[in-house]
């Protein structure tokens, strides 16, 4: 498989660059992956296309403010943005450093409140950095950094991106990105949800960079997938179970969400725990746990597109994006969505 055969075109005024006016005003395409039909409805009249029975499985991640800027000791500025927390400490965390010049381990960074990153070792292309100087790591986070939007919207963050960018039932800290299909959600419609008799269950994936990362191989049988850490509770594992009992669809709200389910499955049965997702899915892949999906559109030639064809078919899948882009959706992570089942 080649990844020319992921591409489409895509018109830049299409790339969302702000959020909807409400949450629940985007637009949904649904697509039948049975029939290859379409339809359209909005956000706000989600809750009619669940059953009774039905399973909405969605990511609590919440979206740390990842970008901090800084300078050395000789004046220098500096931008630091956290990748991923080291297990077991808060202050250490593998990161990107943007400089004039590449710093050398040992070098210390002043940000804001007189706190100091001092770089360690470099691995992979991400630099070992500790954080020195604050009694409430997190809480000097919230105030220094900021909202590191993705590289496709082309401007600064603003006020609105602080909630906008977070899902309303963000709670676990760790990603770096949000998980998008989950910004529609409000909690008047969650609620809609559970009253028609279904369940909703939480698990964990941090959204790393790689969300972003360009597949740089064209063939696909060499690219290497990014690794994102997820947490799948028993509890969650015990409501797929029973959705299957009583005949139920398994609904993923996000490509996050389905490639832990995935992950989770591959030994055959969906197992709980902590864990890193590294799943690369592409057409012919065969899904074990998720049977339906919420998600919002996706780049060309990127991994999440591919996991969309393989999920409904890339033929299906190609000509709903040109039906979308006739219709003059909004694409990526402010855009509208899709519901396929």
């Amino acid at each position: 498989m080649l990844l020319s055969d992921f591409d489409y075109e895509l018109p830049d005024e299409l790339i969302a660059q702000h959020p909807a006016r409400q949450r629940d005003a985007s637009r949904v395409l649904t697509l039948d992956r049975e029939s290859g039909g379409l339809g359209e409805l909005t956000v706000a009249g989600l809750a009619s296309l669940f059953r009774a029975g039905d399973l909405l499985v969605l990511n609590d991640t919440r979206v740390i403010p990842a970008r901090l800027n800084g300078h050395k000791e000789s004046g220098g500025a500096v931008e630091i943005f956290l990748v991923r927390r080291l297990a077991g400490a808060d202050e250490v965390w593998n990161c990107l450093i943007k400089a004039s010049k590449s710093p050398k381990p040992g070098t210390r960074i002043t940000l804001d409140a007189g706190v100091v990153a001092t770089v360690g070792d470099r691995e992979e292309g991400e630099w070992r950095v500790s954080f020195e100087g604050c009694d409430d790591f997190w809480g000097w986070l919230e105030q220094a950094g900021s909202m590191p939007l993705p590289p496709y919207i082309k401007r600064a963050p603003e006020g609105e991106d602080l909630e906008r960018y977070q899902t309303v039932f963000a709670r676990e800290k760790g990603a770096v990105a949000a998980p998008t299909a989950g910004l529609h959600f409000t909690p008047a419609l969650l609620e809609e949800i559970r009253e028609k008799g279904v369940e909703i269950a939480p698990l964990t994936l941090h959204v790393g960079l790689g969300t972003f990362m360009p597949v740089r191989v064209e063939e696909l049988s060499s690219h290497t997938m990014h690794r994102e850490f997820y947490r799948i509770p028993e509890s969650t594992v015990d409501a797929v179970r029973r959705t299957r009992e009583r005949g139920g669809r398994v609904i993923a709200l996000g490509t996050t969400t389905l490639r832990a389910l995935e992950h989770a499955a591959a030994s055959g049965e969906l197992q709980h725990g902590e864990r890193e997702a590294d799943i690369f899915i592409l057409p012919g892949y065969r899904f074990r746990v998720v049977d339906a999906l919420i998600t919002n559109f996706h780049l060309p030639k990127s991994t999440l597109f591919m996991l969309v064809c393989a999920f409904a078919g890339k033929e299906r899948v190609v000509n709903a994006y040109q039906e979308a882009v006739r219709r003059r959706f909004r694409f990526f992570s402010y855009g509208d969505a899709m519901f396929i089942s």
